[in-house]
């Protein structure tokens, strides 16, 4: 399964701005149930498993339409699960190379020493700092993000910085 991130717009077809129901149904159409059979009229955030992969989404909503689209990498190292950005393999392009490789194609990349990057342009972040044993280099620092956010919100602060 190729899922493609397309910032501002959302996940393959899971796109920003949806109502609850209708994420869960395009998360549903891309192979992701909701953890919870019963997830309310205006939820926060409601959680879908693939459960093959042990891929998740965590759609986050803000007055009843979906803002944030938080995807956390397969546990099942096997998976047939590729998150591509800018034709780029977000979780198995080691996090350095694929931070180089966006910049070599004219995205900001802010970089901290959190384990936290941001592409503020694209109102997308990544992280390699969860609590799940994702293969590590030989100092044992992960070698691939393990998260990605794309969001409709501005997150530079309030002058765009």
């Amino acid at each position: 399964m190729i899922l493609e991130l397309l910032p501002e717009v959302g996940v393959s077809t899971l796109r920003l701005g949806l109502s609850p129901d209708e994420a869960v149904r395009a998360a549903r159409d891309l192979g992701f149930a909701p953890s919870g059979p019963d997830y309310g009229d205006t939820p926060g955030q409601v959680l879908c498993e693939h459960e093959r992969s042990q891929t998740d989404f965590n759609l986050g909503f803000t007055k009843g339409a979906l803002t944030d689209i938080h995807v956390s990498r397969f546990r099942v190292e096997s998976a047939d699960v590729t998150l591509v950005l800018d034709g780029l393999d977000v979780f198995r392009t080691p996090s350095d190379l694929l931070l180089e490789r966006l910049e070599e194609r004219g995205h900001t990349v802010e970089q901290n020493d959190d384990g936290v990057d941001t592409l503020p342009d694209l109102k997308v972040i990544l992280s390699n700092e969860s609590s799940f044993e994702y293969p590590v280099d030989e100092e044992g620092d992960p070698l691939f993000f393990d998260y990605v956010l794309v969001t409709s919100v501005d997150f530079r602060g309030p002058r765009g910085d």
